[in-house]
């Protein structure tokens, strides 16, 4: 087609840009392309065919209702650019979500706009820096138990903290005596996980709390686990200054497969001014976004959040109610309970503390068959089980954490155990077979330290 009257022609690509031969391309049809992925994915374990029990990472059904909200034309087609008063049905979800968590955790003010888990992580130890800085306090470390999630120290160290590792008892749990004999007024901040990796609620922490605080310290919780408070706890009536909403973990948006995520920043009312801009403020009964805080640690991302991750939370918000919430907390905690108590006669209990949402177990009961958590992990693959996540929490040697969810019902619980308790009668009876699983899949043990750093990347035709 010419090119219309007083606009600048584009000339094609120089033919010695031009590609004209990719040797090996597979030339296909549409139906053959469908087929071989539709066949891909049902060669894979994902939770909308089987449990998906992994520890600590908490992957809750999806309930389809949030994704249709979120694909409502008012919604997908809202482009971000849009003058406020277009948008003020949006704007209107974003402010009851942020007002809905405040009131889960019992803190004061909300941003949605962190990114995902981590990145809330990354916003709230910000935000406990730019409090003290406020103050002319160069405090310059970070206390963090040895039972914290796994992504605390980094973001203590990417706001240049030091990181100073608690240790914990031999019941799994922080005390708060360790806490005031490391606290001095070059502590910035305490970062706990409750319950803590372990599964274990921290039964000191309001005693924790009252020590970082009596040091002029403030107090993170990682809100990775809040699947085991929620409608049951507030935080913030355990002392807790400042957390993150892993909203995949807890109000059942899609996890995984590398974002888009959420992971909202909770904090008391004095530390608001602090929170990331674009704020949300209601101005004559307007929505509107506003920057105009100076103490603000700055954006941390493009516009204003995930949008369609943000309408799934509210709407399983909206869906359960409180008592609903509460129940599923409560369900939680009882299926954990459940597994526990069924499996502790097979399996080694790490610890003898109280399990809440999560429960981990250990290899030593089986070790000396010569088969490790590893093997017993690839083996369930075989009775139709992903596994479990293993060797996490670092503190205990040969874990195997499990967390059910609500979601799952006592049929599927008693499945999963039967495969754990045949698993470990093989390892006695038939190690080897053990050893070398899976069987059953598509692909057979793979190496998996060599896959990583030499993967094969080249598209290859699968029968």
């Amino acid at each position: 087609m010419p090119a219309d009257e007083g606009t600048e022609r584009v000339d094609p690509l120089p033919e010695e840009l031009v590609r004209t031969d990719l040797e090996g391309f597979p030339e296909m049809s549409e139906p053959d392309v469908v087929r071989h992925f539709t066949r891909l994915s049902q060669w894979n374990l994902c939770a909308a065919t089987t449990l998906y029990p992994l520890g600590s990472c908490t992957m809750k059904h999806n309930p389809l209702l949030g994704e249709g909200l979120a694909r409502l034309p008012g919604f997908s087609g809202l482009h971000p650019l849009v003058p406020s008063s277009w948008a003020q049905g949006a704007m209107r979800l974003c402010a009851e979500l942020a007002r809905a968590l405040a009131e889960i955790s019992g803190m004061e003010a909300v941003s949605l706009q962190p990114a995902a888990g981590a990145q809330g992580e990354l916003a709230g130890m910000l935000v406990i820096r730019a409090y003290h800085g406020g103050r002319g306090s160069t405090r310059t470390k970070v206390l963090i138990p040895a039972s914290a999630h796994g992504t605390n120290p980094a973001s203590s160290a990417l706001c240049g903290y030091d990181v100073v590792e608690l240790p914990v008892s031999h019941r799994g749990l922080l005390e708060a005596r360790t806490v005031r004999s490391l606290m001095d007024h070059s502590v910035a901040a305490l970062m706990v996980t409750n319950p803590n990796t372990l599964g274990c609620f921290e039964e000191e922490i309001v005693e924790v709390a009252e020590a970082v605080h009596a040091g002029g310290g403030l107090v993170y919780m990682d809100g990775a686990n809040l699947n085991a408070l929620m409608g049951v706890a507030k935080p913030a009536s355990m002392g807790v200054d400042v957390i993150q909403f892993n909203l995949h973990k807890t109000f059942s948006t899609p996890h995984g497969g590398g974002g888009p995520g959420a992971g909202p920043v909770g904090v008391r009312g004095d530390l608001a001014t602090y929170l990331p801009v674009p704020r949300l403020l209601e101005i004559d009964g307007q929505l509107e976004w506003r920057d105009e805080f100076p103490e603000s640690v700055g954006q941390l991302r493009s516009f204003f959040g995930s949008f369609a991750v943000l309408i799934r939370a509210y709407a399983y918000i909206l869906s359960m109610g409180g008592p609903g919430l509460s129940w599923a907390t409560r369900m939680a905690v009882l299926n954990a309970n459940y597994l526990r108590a069924r499996l502790s006669k097979t399996y080694e209990l790490a610890l003898p503390t109280p399990s809440l949402h999560e429960c981990v177990f250990s290899d030593r009961g089986i070790a000396s068959t010569g088969v490790r958590t590893l093997d017993v992990a690839k083996r369930l693959l075989d009775y139709g089980f992903y596994a479990p996540t293993i060797y996490f929490p670092l503190v205990v040697s040969g874990a195997l954490m499990v967390e059910p969810t609500e979601s799952e019902s006592r049929e599927t619980l008693d499945a999963f155990v039967d495969a754990l308790v045949m698993i470990a009668q093989e390892a006695h009876s038939d190690p080897q077979r053990v050893k070398t699983a899976p069987h059953r899949t598509k692909v057979g043990r793979l190496d998996e330290a060599r896959a990583a750093r030499h993967p094969e990347l080249a598209w290859r035709a699968c029968s």
